[in-house]
């Protein structure tokens, strides 16, 4: 295991479940080589301890997997000078090579939540129970969570802000809009009615030119600006340009949550992922990973013209009760066919009535609350459930 497994060493099966179940950590580690075949990883794995950092911390793709080559670190810093037609085209000639090696499934990863689905009916099997109450994945009896974020990358795209605003409003939703507080200008007018409007305000890196981590010493420099716009912008969420991440170097940040991982993206500079549709604790924030491809991968990259590929992806996060997060660009949305594609999906996603939209924010406040230790699950009668052995399935309800 890694020296900074403790990151992730918080969530634990037991932990993600919450249950009701007097079960000793040798039962869960039972239970676990038991499910080990949803899990379908090497053998290398090891047993339960070093689970969350293999998996929620992509332990399993080796101890470089956060440093980008010299040959794409070389064209990130340059990216920005490229032109957009450029950058499009040479997305588009590596993304068959990027799906065909890449280790996870996309746009669907179903190992890790089977695995912990089956670790779950393993635990009942072994302690002779046919099933027990647990504390639900989300408020108000919902079944899956819907958390709308945008990454906003220039100037033109700060200006196209209110029509997104107007958008969601008009369907009944709010979202978060991070923000580069040194590629463009602040406009303080935009910022407030983001915020009187019942939207929320994050940071995105700082300056967007590919360097943020180009070192630690250039990292720990950064971060302290970046904190200084937290609190000035009153911020609690960060996410990195680029999709770049360290998980140790983001422990730097003076944040409630982070927005920088995915559970499963091909077509990232760092490609991995943390195969998880759900929020899980990374040291000090609560991370947030998005569940659903990007704008830009779906419309540019591979020029889907509907919302299907994101549509298919919601009804697998509602099959386990996961969260459904997506990351669109104003500075897309400008254009007709992406702003139809994502009207489409906010349409279709007002037809669920088990859905719990809330801004990330609000997410990571739940969950941090919902893995609190209690004595007894049962002491939260309102977010109750109830998980049974159902043949070679786990039912919830």
């Amino acid at each position: 295991m890694s020296a900074n497994a403790d990151l992730w060493s918080c969530n634990t099966p037991a932990a993600f479940w919450q249950c009701d179940v007097p079960a000793e950590p040798e039962d869960w580690a039972a239970a676990a080589e038991q499910a080990r075949h949803a899990l379908d990883l090497p053998p290398w794995w090891g047993d339960l301890r070093a689970l969350p950092a293999l998996t929620l911390g992509e332990g399993q793709f080796g101890a470089d997997h956060w440093q980008l080559t010299p040959a794409r670190r070389l064209y990130y810093c340059f990216k920005p000078l490229l032109p957009r037609p450029l950058t499009r085209m040479l997305r588009r000639r590596t993304h068959a090579h990027a799906r065909r090696t890449h280790r996870l499934g996309w746009p669907v990863e179903p190992r890790y939540a089977r695995f912990l689905w089956e670790i779950m009916r393993q635990l009942l099997l072994l302690k002779g129970l046919s099933g027990a109450a647990y504390r639900r994945f989300w408020p108000q009896g919902k079944r899956f969570a819907l958390v709308l974020t945008h990454d906003v990358e220039t100037a033109q795209g700060l200006a196209a802000v209110r029509p997104v605003l107007d958008l969601e409003e008009r369907y009944g939703f709010r979202s978060s809009f991070n923000l580069v507080p040194e590629r463009y200008p602040l406009d303080p007018a935009i910022i407030d009615e983001i915020r009187s409007r019942g939207f929320e305000i994050g940071v995105r890196g700082l300056k967007h030119d590919g360097r943020l981590f180009a070192s630690r010493q250039v990292f720990a420099r950064r971060a302290v600006r970046i904190n200084a716009y937290l609190k000035q912008l009153g911020a609690s969420g960060f996410r990195s340009p680029l999709m770049l991440r360290h998980p140790v170097w983001l422990q730097d940040l003076e944040i409630v949550y982070d927005l920088s991982f995915f559970d499963t993206d091909p077509f990232e500079p760092q490609p991995g992922g943390t195969m998880s549709i759900w929020p899980f604790l990374l040291g000090r924030f609560v991370e947030l990973p998005y569940t659903l491809a990007q704008d830009y991968t779906l419309s540019a990259v591979l020029s889907h013209t509907t919302p299907q590929v994101w549509l298919e992806k919601v009804a697998f996060i509602r099959q386990y009760h996961g969260m459904a997060l997506i990351n669109t660009h104003p500075d897309y949305l400008r254009h007709a066919g992406v702003a139809r594609l994502y009207t489409q999906f906010l349409e279709a996603l007002c037809q669920y009535d088990d859905c719990w939209h809330a801004l990330p924010l609000d997410v990571a406040r739940w969950w941090r609350e919902r893995t609190l230790p209690r004595p007894s699950v049962k002491g939260d009668p309102d977010n109750l459930g109830w998980l049974a052995v159902d043949g070679d399935t786990l039912a919830l309800s």
